[in-house]
């Protein structure tokens, strides 16, 4: 089942259950979906998927960054949001899992004593092995910590 018909699905049960934020966060979803596969001109792919939802969640923390510490309506309505589109999210990886990823990628490249130099080169290959199921600026963190 795609993640199209599956948020469809869920957005019709939450409307039966009268939940009117969870379907309005579903419908927005669902839109952003559709309007991917639309410019794609085709059935998008699981990972193109995963890549709408986490741009939504991405979109949906930043809004919550950027809201007043005094506008709680518009922090609750984040928060919300946030919780129900990372049902739809794949699990993130932790930071062992990164860490391990980021040693096998050290020793592929052959780089015992990294240095600042070689991030751009680390980087290239370590982020497509991340890609959609690593926080990006979490992995830049953590390569940085092992660089010191």
């Amino acid at each position: 089942m795609s993640k199209i018909e599956e948020v469809r699905g869920d957005m019709f049960k939450a409307m039966k259950a009268g939940d009117k934020e969870t379907k309005e966060t579903l419908s927005m979803l669902l839109a952003a979906l559709k309007n991917k596969a639309i410019d794609k001109r085709g059935d998008l792919t699981e990972e193109e998927e995963v890549q709408v939802v986490l741009k939504e969640i991405k979109q949906t923390k930043e809004a919550l960054e950027m809201a007043p510490g005094d506008r709680t309506d518009i922090i609750e309505e984040c928060t919300r949001r946030l919780a129900v589109l990372e049902q739809y999210a794949p699990k993130m990886m932790g930071e062992a899992d990164i860490r391990e990823v980021i040693s096998a990628t050290l020793s592929e490249l052959g780089i015992e004593a990294p240095a600042a130099k070689d991030k751009g080169r680390i980087m290239k290959v370590l982020m497509p092995k991340v890609k959609g199921k690593a926080d990006g600026k979490l992995v830049n963190e953590l390569l940085t910590s092992v660089m010191q």
